[in-house]
């Protein structure tokens, strides 16, 4: 049951107190306040969110200063009056809500004669600032990336999008952790059943900690057991940005870097942020070597061994002479060798993750160099399978999301033992399955293969930003994403 703030000040301070016993970093100071100095004041906070360099300076200095000099029979009303107005200061009725107001990272104040306990911002907790993201590289366009901050992250959004209409709903994920979460949305182009989905899924689960959005995302997804992600993900505040004007939702949680765009589809995620900053014939080529990339990421090993173990006709006579000569003395079956180098691929891959700075980049090029060559000298696999192991990581490197690049990762070996097993036969059993699947999947009531399937929706519009990227002047409406009647996103002035 929830501990009421009463006009009691000390029986509020015992309560206090008792909430936050053994609470080292939780610092408590008593202060006299008044024209005679005759009102006690008591304030709390987590030692390193306060400005202790120079109080003058900070909000909460500034507030005690004010009430250092009025008569005591007025500091309650003028509290009342003016301090429950200025900016984010919120008064609280209850002992937890006011814990919770003081764990975001502000001040809390208990005042003598004023029966609640308020919160007064100040700089919050330590954190990054903006700098430049690690991931989602682009040649054109800005490179902020998010922070840790949800504050900062919010307003990275609206410095992009000066409009009224983008809307900012919180809420709140973990029940230890109380983690900020913020829908992030444009209010005339969202489909109000969309967000009510979005709001309902947050409010299916309950957690105790919800310590980065990729906890939230895996408890949101509709399709527990799908390799292929139902959220795209970004750490770009322009395609944050951009994925707003589209008619889609932005979720931020406090504490992670990683915004999640929904809904999301097959196109979404080969999409990035400069194929609209360049132009259409560069950002169309580009966008078709990404396509062409995620599908080989997937198949090209199984594709290999389908070739050479089952269907050998279909090779020029040459080729199959060179590698049959490059394949002697290897003692095991081509499978066997394709496994083998994409599993030591996989590991030079983690490693590299892992490995602090410029040592993982060194680990990921040299080891793979080594461990490649000297495979081939050992004569424990052909040169033919270290070539295509190698084409195979850099098609799934290819592919701007990385967790959507995951799922291409995963699926490859399903397809190196179905095309080891049944030859082409198996191919296109696999292809069939993953195409069968991707049908039946969607995200929040849009199509996993829009535009590609339901183009009608959109009036065939959608897929003129598909394969190939055709000018800014042919995309004249926004995606199926948008309410219908907002569609129009670019017209000719006077025409």
């Amino acid at each position: 049951m929830a501990v009421q703030i009463t006009q009691d000040f000390e029986e509020n301070i015992k309560n206090f107190e008792e909430m936050f016993s053994d609470c080292a970093d939780i610092k408590r100071r008593r202060i006299r306040v008044g024209e005679q100095g005759r009102r006690e004041c008591y304030i709390a906070y987590i030692e390193v969110s306060l400005s202790n360099v120079d109080w003058t300076d900070s909000a909460v200095g500034k507030f005690l200063q004010t009430l250092q000099g009025m008569p005591e029979e007025d500091l309650a009303g003028y509290v009342k009056r003016n301090v429950e107005g200025i900016s984010d200061a919120q008064p609280f009725a209850t002992m937890e809500e006011a814990a919770q107001g003081m764990l975001t990272g502000d001040t809390l104040v208990f005042l003598e004669g004023y029966g609640k306990a308020l919160k007064i911002p100040d700089k919050g907790y330590p954190g990054r600032g903006v700098y430049e993201t690690e991931s989602e590289k682009v040649i054109r366009g800005s490179n902020e990336g998010f922070s840790e901050s949800i504050k900062l992250n919010t307003a990275l959004i609206r410095k992009r999008l000066r409009s009224p209409n983008v809307k900012v709903k919180e809420s709140f994920a973990g029940r230890r952790t109380h983690t900020n979460v913020d829908l992030v949305y444009m209010k005339d182009l969202i489909y109000p059943e969309v967000l009510e989905e979005v709001e309902q899924r947050l409010g299916d689960f309950e957690i105790d900690g919800a310590l980065d959005s990729g906890i939230i995302e895996q408890l949101a997804e509709k399709r527990k057991y799908s390799p292929f992600p139902q959220f795209q993900t970004t750490q770009r505040p322009d395609r944050a940005a951009m994925a707003i004007l589209e008619g889609r939702i932005v979720l931020l949680t406090d504490n992670s870097p990683v915004a999640l765009l929904l809904p999301a589809t097959y196109n979404t995620f080969i999409q990035t942020s400069d194929d609209y900053y360049s132009r259409w014939e560069i950002a169309s080529f580009t966008r078709a070597l990404r396509y062409l990339a995620s599908f080989l990421a997937m198949v090209f090993p199984g594709l290999y061994l389908a070739m050479t173990n089952f269907h050998t006709q279909i090779l020029p006579t040459d080729l199959l002479l060179s590698l049959a000569a490059a394949r002697q003395g290897v003692p095991f079956p081509a499978i066997v060798e394709v496994l083998l180098m994409e599993i030591a691929f996989e590991l030079l891959r983690e490693a590299g993750v892992r490995l602090p700075g410029a040592n993982g980049n060194t680990i990921g090029i040299v080891g793979g160099l080594i461990i490649g060559q000297a495979a081939v000298d050992a004569n424990i696999v052909s040169p033919i399978v270290v070539i295509v192991v190698a084409l195979t990581a850099l098609c799934s490197f290819a592919v701007p999301n990385e967790e959507f690049a995951t799922a291409f990762r995963l699926l490859k070996f399903v397809f190196i033992f179905l095309c080891g097993w049944l030859g082409f036969f198996g191919f296109l059993v696999g292809l069939l399955g993953v195409l069968i699947h991707l049908s039946h999947l969607e995200s929040f009531g849009i199509p996993y293969l829009s535009p590609f399937v339901g183009a009608d929706l959109s009036g065939y519009q959608d897929e003129r930003d598909t394969f190939l990227r055709l000018p800014l002047d042919f995309l004249k409406k926004r995606p199926v994403y948008t309410r219908e009647g907002a569609r129009t996103r670019l017209r000719r002035k006077g025409r």
